[in-house]
Parts: C-alpha cells; sequence; structure tokens
C-alpha cells in the first residue's frame, strides 16, 4: 500500500471517529465524555493485542474462542511479557457479543467486574487505567436496561473501527487515540491544554533538545499531561531502548498518558509515569538529583536524563518562597534565599 493510500485511508478513519464521538457524546455534557471513547477503545486494544500475541506469538490458535486453554505456567510467562492478562471470556470482542446476545444483563456489573479482575492482577504500569470509566455513570442510563444500551453502542461503535492490533500495525491504535485526544482538547478550548500539547509544540522542544547531542536514551516530561511531547521523541528518536519518565498532577490525565504511551507501543517496562505535583511534591528519584533525599533508592541516586521537555501549566499559582516547606528543597534555592 503506498503512503498516499494509508494516509486517505487514515483520514476517512479519523473522519468516522469524530462523527461516532460526536454522537456519543449528545447525551454527555463537557469535556468527561472523553473518558468512554477512549477508555473503550484501550480495552478493545489491550484485548486483541494479547490475542494476537497468545495465537500468533505463542501459536495458541483459537485461544480467544475458547478452543486451546492457557496453563498457569505459560500465563505467567505471557505476564512478564506483556504485564498484563485477560481471560478469554473477559476479552472486548467475547463481552460485546455476549452482550448482544443477551447473555449479559447488566453490562455495567461486567464490565466493572473485569476491569477490577485485570488492576488485581496486571503489572504496575497498568493499575488503575480504567479508574476514569465511570459505567454506572447517571449520563448512561437510570437504569440497567438503558445504561446497557448506551455501553452497547459506544462498544460496538469502537468495535467498528477498522484497526488491528497485529506487530505489523505501526502506532494505528495510538495515532486514533491521539487525534480523538487532539480534537477533544481543541472543543474544550483553553482547558484542554492541560491534556494535550499541539503537534507542531512538540515537535519544536524535541528538536531543540537535539542540538547539542544525537544521543538521548532517557527523556522527563515534569508536566507531562496526556504524554504527547513524550511521543514526539519516540517518533523522531525511533530508539526501542529509550526510556520515559514524567509526572502529572492531574489523575484523570496521568491514566491518560499511560494509555497513551502503552498504546504507542512503548514496553510498560520502558516508562515511569508518577502522579503528584512536581514543584511541591517532586518525586524522589528528581529530588536526589539536586537535594540528596535519602528516600531514593541506590539506582535513583545514579539517575541523570538526557533530555528534558516541558509545556507547564504557566497559568497555575505557585506558593513559591511564601511557603517553608519548599524553602528546604535545593530545587529552588535561588529562588527563596
Amino acid at each position: 500500500m503506498t503512503n498516499t493510500n494509508r494516509e486517505s485511508e487514515r483520514e476517512e478513519l479519523y473522519r468516522t471517529i469524530w462523527s461516532i464521538a460526536n454522537d456519543w457524546r449528545c447525551s454527555v455534557d463537557g469535556w468527561d465524555f472523553k473518558q468512554d471513547v477512549l477508555g473503550m477503545l484501550f480495552y478493545r486494544y489491550l484485548s486483541e493485542r494479547l490475542t494476537y500475541y497468545i495465537e500468533h506469538d505463542r501459536a495458541l490458535e483459537g485461544w480467544s474462542q475458547g478452543t486451546q486453554a492457557v496453563d498457569e505456567e505459560t500465563r505467567q510467562r505471557i505476564m512478564e511479557v506483556q504485564g498484563y492478562f485477560i481471560p478469554a471470556e473477559h476479552l472486548f470482542k467475547n463481552v460485546l457479543k455476549q452482550a448482544h446476545e443477551g447473555s449479559i444483563d447488566d453490562l455495567a456489573e461486567t464490565l466493572q467486574t473485569i476491569f477490577n479482575a485485570f488492576d488485581e492482577s496486571c503489572k504496575e504500569n497498568f493499575k488503575n487505567l480504567f479508574d476514569s470509566i465511570d459505567v454506572s455513570s447517571k449520563h448512561l442510563g437510570n437504569n440497567p436496561k438503558e445504561c446497557k444500551a448506551k455501553l452497547l453502542k459506544v462498544m460496538q461503535a469502537v468495535a467498528d473501527m477498522q484497526l488491528e492490533a497485529g506487530q505489523t500495525t505501526i502506532d494505528l491504535f495510538g495515532d486514533v487515540y491521539e487525534y480523538l485526544m487532539g480534537m477533544y482538547a481543541s472543543n474544550a478550548g483553553k482547558s484542554g491544554g492541560e491534556y494535550y500539547t499541539p503537534p507542531e509544540v512538540s515537535e519544536l522542544l524535541v528538536q531543540c533538545t537535539q542540538v547539542h547531542t544525537k544521543t538521548i536514551k532517557n527523556v522527563y516530561d515534569p508536566a507531562c499531561g496526556s504524554g504527547s511531547l513524550l511521543l514526539k521523541f519516540k517518533k523522531f528518536i525511533q530508539d526501542p531502548y529509550v526510556e520515559y519518565y514524567g509526572q502529572e498532577l492531574n489523575l484523570t490525565t496521568y491514566n491518560l498518558c499511560r494509555i497513551n504511551l502503552l498504546l504507542h507501543g512503548i514496553g510498560y517496562d520502558k516508562f515511569q509515569i508518577y502522579h503528584g505535583d512536581t514543584l511541591t511534591d517532586g518525586h524522589a528519584f528528581l529530588k536526589k538529583q539536586y537535594g540528596g533525599f535519602s528516600t531514593c533508592s541506590e539506582d535513583e541516586q545514579e539517575l541523570r536524563f538526557d533530555a528534558v521537555v516541558s509545556n507547564p501549566p504557566y497559568s497555575i499559582k505557585w506558593a513559591g518562597k511564601d511557603d517553608p516547606t519548599l524553602q528546604a528543597d535545593e530545587r529552588f534555592r535561588l529562588l527563596v534565599h
């Protein structure tokens, strides 16, 4: 397929997705409706990625249909490689099929049970990623029947997207996710900026960090939002061994960032994103670089970043030198003395 045809199909997919999102949000006010669409997209991605790995790479054809079982030893090996495991009956396509056939009455309860089970068994970088999807929210309906109808609608819309999770698909799930994030941010106006940095800005910042060096093994964003700046490094550097670090104050955006990195094919063991305020509660590895805090491990003591990029929330007020708890922080010594 030529690049022209690929881009044409991609643009058509984007138009279809935005039409679906607009139709879905008609009953949901504001920016928060994105969680339903993006969350289901991520659920489908995890299901299909796992299915591809088990049936293609592990040669267990028919596993997703229940014709072959995965023993405990194999499941543990899959967990080490993928970072998570979803039982065949909990896969996106199987739950959708059961709901259509009527074997699931309370779809919201079923999905919540699946997300809870996923949380209990996955690796750390996958934990709590479905927290932002409130399947029991009133905007989905006032009873299980109404709720099921709404959830089925969004699940079917996501299922109809022409996406594949095979190894040959380069970032397609991630591209769709980034497109939706950009459109949501644009429609949210000023408040959307905390979730998303425009690609033009991200690209310029990445290029600035490469003026004096082309060898970058790790990158850090202290206000990482949904991860668009970090992902620009992946696109430009194209080094599978680069490690990504970030911190984000907003809990919803923190989860979106981790989902975004995973959807773009960054391994769960190649990034560390932390939840918290970088200025007042910078993660231990960051404090160690500047002030020598005893809370750090030996590995964290030696950590240095080859590149640091950020599009920080300049409009947010900060206590600065008026906060006595910050006066002992070596990072701000020039500001408080």
